[in-house]
């Protein structure tokens, strides 16, 4: 009976621990694809077709290879936003 509860407790304990990462997910990532146009230590520029794509970095931003202006870029990242101003409804009266 022992050895059965200690297998409950294995498997219960190896589902809640790999499955807690699909409930506490973040902002999904995305990838643009380019040639550098501008390098500085905060942004890097890409121009992807008509578009000029502006990402921000820092420090901790992984550079794998020689990042110079006209390389070719595959740049991933994710949005997180840094604030909100929630606007009034339309049609509501002030506080009073």
């Amino acid at each position: 009976m022992r050895k059965a509860r200690l297998l409950v407790w294995i498997i219960v304990s190896y589902y809640t621990s790999t499955s807690f990462p699909v409930f506490a997910a973040g902002p999904n990532s995305y990838q643009v694809t380019g040639s550098v146009l501008e390098v500085s230590d905060s942004m890097i520029s890409v121009q992807k077709g008509k578009d000029r794509w502006e990402i921000g970095r820092d420090s901790s931003t992984k550079i794998d290879g020689d990042l110079k202006v006209g390389s070719k870029v595959t740049i991933k990242y994710w949005m997180i936003a840094t604030s909100v101003q929630v606007k009034p409804e339309k049609g509501s009266k002030g506080a009073k």
